[in-house]
């Protein structure tokens, strides 16, 4: 039969379709069904054929792609990032050689209130060009669906700012992005003896939030120093009450309850869960909440501790991964490293690995139904990569192993032999 498509990929060594309803648990995690010898036909930005090689021999397109038996996959999906911010903290290195920890560096006015200043201090287009970078910077490792974060404002001008830039990117650039409303990243000093009136004046941006379709998450940090569990509690209630889907930055550093509050609340996802209890794993495993876990992070600040992945695994939690990328302690838009992190520090397998940065990483950002498969119908989201096999990628760690990455059918990102040419037209 002869079918005609705007764009044929050939010749694929190894097809990951990610093929499979909800997001991957359990014994669906260790196992990745490979199409060996496929092809994908493509048409109007969408995918119009799966099959094995042999198949097209009488087929034709506007456009061929030989992928020289290399691997395929669905674009990457990164569920937790601080895109958009003013500034950056290396000068805050020094201090982290030296073992002064994350919290102790927020108590001398650094870390996020040093973020916070700069946010603020930048104009709207200033933002937008500074995230525009990072964003083409993750595309360029295989990134096609991105959530992006506000919380760098802690007032009503710099939050909706943040959002608003968020919403332009999402208008003007290739990359899908997710933007979450994470006003409670933080007590700003004027408001260090009531932060609960903090919360009061975050939520009262709700209402323009919605008008203004800036945001369809609403996240908190739930830690020591920070916000309680009461205090998150009352927050993300007030956030499902208007509507909004909710996140929680749960039991990153201290063990304080924040994936049962996770769990209880039914939110979306619990990110970092480094501290989570066994308690809480087992509360995760019955719950449809998304563990996003943020391995960078913990590298990054110098901790032992890592998230007690293969734990959730094993109980039947659904577990993605994220760059947390952030100026303070998680400073790389590099998804692929994370791979390697989550081999190296979580123990998880390339098989949990892949579905863990594809279909779950897509449930955590309820793009479950757009991203993170390569599926008949959906949109072509694709990344051929420079490796023959899905293994090779978390091994050979701290390159980018991209080759070309499409997004809705089209060639964003050709890589030659030393470079990447990046288009966002």
């Amino acid at each position: 039969m002869t079918k005609h498509f705007d764009t044929l990929i050939v010749n694929i060594g190894q097809l990951l379709t990610m093929e499979g309803d909800g997001p991957a648990k359990g014994e669906r995690m260790k196992t990745l069904p490979v199409l060996e010898h496929a092809a994908v036909g493509i048409k109007d930005g969408k995918i119009a054929f799966i099959g094995k090689n042999e198949e097209t021999k009488n087929f034709h397109a506007d456009r061929m792609i030989n992928a020289s038996g290399k691997l395929v996959s669905p674009g990457l999906v990164d569920p937790h990032t601080h895109l958009v911010f003013g500034g950056s903290r290396e000068h805050e290195l020094v201090l982290k050689q030296q073992g002064v920890s994350y919290l102790e560096i927020l108590k001398r006015g650094g870390g996020i209130l040093s973020t916070v200043q700069a946010t603020r201090k930048a104009s709207e287009e200033e933002l937008f060009e500074k995230a525009k970078f990072h964003l083409d910077r993750m595309l360029s490792y295989g990134v096609t669906t991105v959530e992006a974060k506000s919380g760098y404002g802690l007032d009503e001008d710099t939050e909706l700012k943040q959002l608003r830039v968020i919403k332009r990117l999402q208008n003007e650039h290739p990359v899908d992005l997710v933007s979450t409303f994470l006003g409670a990243h933080a007590i700003p000093p004027e408001y260090k003896n009531n932060p609960d009136d903090f919360l009061v004046r975050m939520l009262n941006l709700l209402d323009i939030i919605q008008k203004e379709e800036l945001a369809e998450f609403v996240d908190i940090f739930c830690e020591t120093d920070v916000f309680t569990i009461e205090q998150s509690r009352m927050f993300l209630q007030a956030a499902e009450a208007k509507g909004f889907n909710v996140k929680i930055h749960a039991d990153e550093i201290d063990s304080l309850g924040g994936t049962e509050l996770a769990v209880e609340l039914g939110a979306v996802s619990g990110d970092h869960l480094v501290g989570a209890s066994a308690a809480g794993i087992e509360r995760l495993a019955g719950s449809d909440t998304i563990a996003v876990l943020l391995p960078g992070t913990s590298f990054y600040l110098g901790k032992e501790k890592y998230a007690r992945a293969r734990d959730m695994i094993e109980a039947g939690v659904a577990v993605a991964l994220a760059t947390d990328f952030n100026p303070g302690s998680s400073p790389t838009e590099n998804l692929q490293l994370m791979m390697s992190f989550a081999a190296l520090k979580l123990k998880m397998t390339p098989e949990e690995i892949w579905h863990a940065v594809t279909v779950n990483a897509a449930y955590a950002i309820n793009r479950g139904e757009e991203a993170g498969r390569i599926a008949l119908g959906r949109k072509a989201d694709i990344v051929i990569w420079d490796a023959t096999n899905y293994a090779y990628i978390p091994y050979h760690y701290g390159v980018n192993h991209v080759k070309t990455v499409l997004k809705k059918g089209k060639v964003v990102v050709e890589r030659g032999r030393n470079d990447a040419t990046i288009s966002v037209s």
